[in-house]
């Protein structure tokens, strides 16, 4: 059974930083690109960043570029989303997420992350 699950979410105060990460089973974690999905409150699901098999190549939406950094662990078969400079409109719950090679989707739960003084 797949299983995704993200922890790492918090408050925060803007300006501050919060590490995501997202413990992969039940697949062979480092046979997929990954990436991370966010939706803020009221709002629809938007794509933040995406990191390739090995983690040599990396995507990120424009507004999280030069602030938020992915990356992953095959050895632990571990996903991660640095998060610097954050700013009130971070605000969201994170999923990170996989399609396998049949185009079939999956996520993990989610981890709420509050940007706030």
């Amino acid at each position: 059974e797949v299983q995704l699950v993200e922890s790492g979410g918090g408050l925060v105060q803007p300006g501050g930083s919060l590490r995501l990460s997202c413990a992969a089973s039940g697949f062979t974690f480092d046979d997929y690109a990954m990436s991370w999905v966010r939706q803020a409150p009221g709002k629809g699901l938007e794509w933040v960043s995406a990191i390739s098999w090995n983690g040599g190549s990396t995507y990120y939406a424009e507004s999280m570029k030069g602030r938020f950094t992915i990356s992953r662990d095959n050895a632990k078969n571990t996903l991660y989303l640095q998060m610097n400079s954050l700013k009130a409109e971070d605000t969201a719950v994170y999923y990170c997420r996989y399609s396998d090679y049949l185009g079939r989707d999956f996520w993990g739960q989610g981890t709420q992350v509050t940007v706030s003084s």
